[in-house]
Protein backbone atom coordinates (compact mmCIF):
# COMPACT_ATOMS: atom_id res chain seq x y z
CA UNK A 1 0.00 0.00 0.00
CA UNK A 2 2.65 2.61 0.89
CA UNK A 3 5.01 1.49 -2.60
CA UNK A 4 2.16 2.84 -4.35
CA UNK A 5 1.48 6.06 -2.90
CA UNK A 6 5.12 6.91 -2.61
CA UNK A 7 4.91 6.09 -6.38
CA UNK A 8 2.13 8.41 -7.09
CA UNK A 9 3.68 11.40 -4.69
CA UNK A 10 7.04 10.83 -6.55
CA UNK A 11 5.06 11.19 -10.23
CA UNK A 12 3.41 14.73 -8.88
CA UNK A 13 6.89 15.87 -8.34
CA UNK A 14 8.29 15.15 -11.37
CA UNK A 15 5.07 16.00 -13.15
CA UNK A 16 4.25 19.91 -11.37
CA UNK A 17 7.06 21.73 -12.32
CA UNK A 18 6.66 20.46 -16.23
CA UNK A 19 3.53 21.91 -15.70
CA UNK A 20 4.18 24.90 -14.57
CA UNK A 21 6.99 25.42 -17.40
CA UNK A 22 4.17 24.33 -19.51
CA UNK A 23 1.39 26.76 -18.66
CA UNK A 24 4.13 29.27 -18.11
CA UNK A 25 5.34 29.28 -22.11
CA UNK A 26 1.78 29.77 -23.24
CA UNK A 27 1.10 33.04 -25.09
CA UNK A 28 -1.59 35.02 -24.55
CA UNK A 29 -3.78 35.71 -27.11
CA UNK A 30 -3.01 38.32 -29.48
CA UNK A 31 -4.74 41.43 -29.80
CA UNK A 32 -6.17 42.40 -33.14
CA UNK A 33 -4.94 45.36 -34.90
CA UNK A 34 -8.60 45.90 -36.14
CA UNK A 35 -11.33 46.81 -34.47
CA UNK A 36 -14.72 43.69 -35.29
CA UNK A 37 -17.57 44.97 -36.57
CA UNK A 38 -16.10 48.56 -37.46
CA UNK A 39 -18.74 49.71 -39.83
CA UNK A 40 -18.48 53.13 -40.72
CA UNK A 41 -22.15 55.18 -40.25
CA UNK A 42 -24.09 56.06 -43.39
CA UNK A 43 -27.29 57.97 -44.46
CA UNK A 44 -30.11 56.70 -42.33
CA UNK A 45 -32.64 54.39 -43.94
CA UNK A 46 -35.55 56.01 -45.30
CA UNK A 47 -38.95 55.21 -44.79
CA UNK A 48 -39.53 53.55 -48.64
CA UNK A 49 -36.33 51.30 -48.15
CA UNK A 50 -37.71 50.46 -44.68
CA UNK A 51 -41.24 49.26 -45.81
CA UNK A 52 -39.88 47.58 -48.75
CA UNK A 53 -38.10 45.45 -46.11
CA UNK A 54 -40.67 44.75 -44.04
CA UNK A 55 -42.87 43.95 -46.80
CA UNK A 56 -40.39 41.50 -48.04
CA UNK A 57 -40.16 39.65 -44.52
CA UNK A 58 -44.08 39.74 -44.32
CA UNK A 59 -43.85 38.16 -47.45
CA UNK A 60 -41.61 35.15 -46.32
CA UNK A 61 -43.30 34.95 -43.02
CA UNK A 62 -46.78 34.63 -44.70
CA UNK A 63 -44.99 31.84 -47.16
CA UNK A 64 -44.57 29.51 -44.45
CA UNK A 65 -47.90 30.55 -42.32
CA UNK A 66 -45.58 32.67 -39.01
CA UNK A 67 -47.01 35.41 -37.34
CA UNK A 68 -44.31 38.00 -37.29
CA UNK A 69 -42.97 41.41 -35.71
CA UNK A 70 -40.48 43.46 -37.54
CA UNK A 71 -38.94 46.31 -37.01
CA UNK A 72 -36.58 48.62 -38.82
CA UNK A 73 -34.68 51.10 -37.39
CA UNK A 74 -32.02 53.81 -38.66
CA UNK A 75 -28.29 53.40 -37.18
CA UNK A 76 -29.14 55.03 -33.78
CA UNK A 77 -31.52 52.18 -33.29
CA UNK A 78 -34.51 54.63 -33.32
CA UNK A 79 -37.89 53.09 -35.14
CA UNK A 80 -38.40 53.66 -38.56
CA UNK A 81 -41.11 51.35 -39.47
CA UNK A 82 -42.93 48.44 -37.44
CA UNK A 83 -45.32 45.80 -38.71
CA UNK A 84 -47.16 43.61 -37.02
CA UNK A 85 -48.86 40.60 -38.94
CA UNK A 86 -52.02 39.73 -37.51
CA UNK A 87 -52.35 37.31 -34.83
CA UNK A 88 -48.50 37.71 -33.57
CA UNK A 89 -47.73 36.95 -29.94
CA UNK A 90 -47.73 40.88 -27.96
CA UNK A 91 -44.38 40.06 -26.60
CA UNK A 92 -42.83 39.74 -30.27
CA UNK A 93 -43.16 43.22 -30.76
CA UNK A 94 -40.84 44.67 -28.17
CA UNK A 95 -38.60 42.04 -28.74
CA UNK A 96 -38.37 42.26 -32.83
CA UNK A 97 -37.38 46.12 -32.07
CA UNK A 98 -34.98 45.13 -29.04
CA UNK A 99 -33.54 42.74 -32.04
CA UNK A 100 -33.06 45.68 -34.63
CA UNK A 101 -31.58 47.47 -32.08
CA UNK A 102 -29.07 45.57 -31.03
CA UNK A 103 -27.82 44.89 -34.96
CA UNK A 104 -28.16 48.69 -34.74
CA UNK A 105 -26.27 49.77 -32.19
CA UNK A 106 -23.56 47.23 -31.86
CA UNK A 107 -23.48 46.46 -35.95
CA UNK A 108 -23.55 42.67 -35.91
CA UNK A 109 -26.04 40.09 -36.26
CA UNK A 110 -27.93 40.09 -32.82
CA UNK A 111 -27.32 36.02 -32.71
CA UNK A 112 -23.89 37.26 -32.28
CA UNK A 113 -24.81 37.73 -28.59
CA UNK A 114 -26.58 34.90 -28.22
CA UNK A 115 -23.83 32.98 -29.43
CA UNK A 116 -21.20 34.82 -27.06
CA UNK A 117 -23.53 33.93 -23.69
CA UNK A 118 -24.01 30.49 -25.23
CA UNK A 119 -20.09 29.70 -25.65
CA UNK A 120 -21.05 28.89 -29.13
CA UNK A 121 -17.76 30.09 -30.03
CA UNK A 122 -15.28 29.44 -26.59
CA UNK A 123 -16.30 30.08 -23.19
CA UNK A 124 -19.80 31.16 -22.51
CA UNK A 125 -20.07 34.98 -20.94
CA UNK A 126 -23.03 35.35 -19.57
CA UNK A 127 -22.00 38.72 -18.60
CA UNK A 128 -22.94 39.81 -21.73
CA UNK A 129 -25.97 39.95 -20.93
CA UNK A 130 -25.55 42.87 -19.06
CA UNK A 131 -24.53 44.75 -22.09
CA UNK A 132 -27.59 44.51 -23.61
CA UNK A 133 -29.62 45.16 -20.75
CA UNK A 134 -28.11 49.18 -20.91
CA UNK A 135 -29.87 49.33 -24.19
CA UNK A 136 -32.80 47.40 -23.77
CA UNK A 137 -31.09 44.80 -26.73
CA UNK A 138 -31.84 41.24 -27.34
CA UNK A 139 -29.29 38.03 -27.30
CA UNK A 140 -31.79 36.28 -29.76
CA UNK A 141 -31.24 35.47 -33.72
CA UNK A 142 -33.36 37.81 -35.87
CA UNK A 143 -31.66 40.60 -35.88
CA UNK A 144 -29.04 42.12 -39.12
CA UNK A 145 -27.44 44.87 -39.56
CA UNK A 146 -28.02 47.30 -42.68
CA UNK A 147 -25.19 48.02 -44.69
CA UNK A 148 -24.82 49.53 -48.15
CA UNK A 149 -22.05 50.57 -49.47
CA UNK A 150 -20.30 49.84 -47.00
CA UNK A 151 -21.67 51.76 -44.57
CA UNK A 152 -24.69 51.55 -42.01
CA UNK A 153 -27.67 52.60 -42.59
CA UNK A 154 -29.86 50.93 -40.27
CA UNK A 155 -31.40 47.32 -39.33
CA UNK A 156 -33.95 45.00 -39.20
CA UNK A 157 -34.95 42.58 -36.43
CA UNK A 158 -38.11 39.92 -36.67
CA UNK A 159 -39.49 38.28 -33.98
CA UNK A 160 -42.93 35.75 -33.28
CA UNK A 161 -40.97 31.86 -34.25
CA UNK A 162 -38.49 30.57 -33.25
CA UNK A 163 -34.63 31.68 -33.65
CA UNK A 164 -34.27 30.43 -36.84
CA UNK A 165 -37.92 31.65 -38.23
CA UNK A 166 -37.08 35.22 -37.03
CA UNK A 167 -33.73 34.72 -38.86
CA UNK A 168 -35.11 34.01 -42.07
CA UNK A 169 -37.79 36.19 -42.20
CA UNK A 170 -35.24 39.34 -40.89
CA UNK A 171 -33.15 38.23 -43.80
CA UNK A 172 -35.49 38.11 -46.56
CA UNK A 173 -36.37 41.45 -45.89
CA UNK A 174 -32.66 42.97 -45.24
CA UNK A 175 -32.14 41.04 -49.54
CA UNK A 176 -35.37 43.30 -50.74
CA UNK A 177 -33.83 46.33 -49.40
CA UNK A 178 -31.56 47.49 -52.99
CA UNK A 179 -27.84 47.90 -52.24
CA UNK A 180 -28.13 46.63 -49.16
CA UNK A 181 -25.75 43.29 -47.98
Amino acid sequence: MRKPALVALVVAILVAPVTRIATAQTPAPAIPETMPFDIPYGVPIGLVDAQTAIAASVAEAKKHNWKMAITVVGPAGDVVAHATMDGTQYASIPISQSKARTAALFRRPSKAFADAVNGANGTPSPATLSILALNQGAASEGGFPIVRDGKMIGAIGASGGIATQDGATAKAGLAAIPGAN
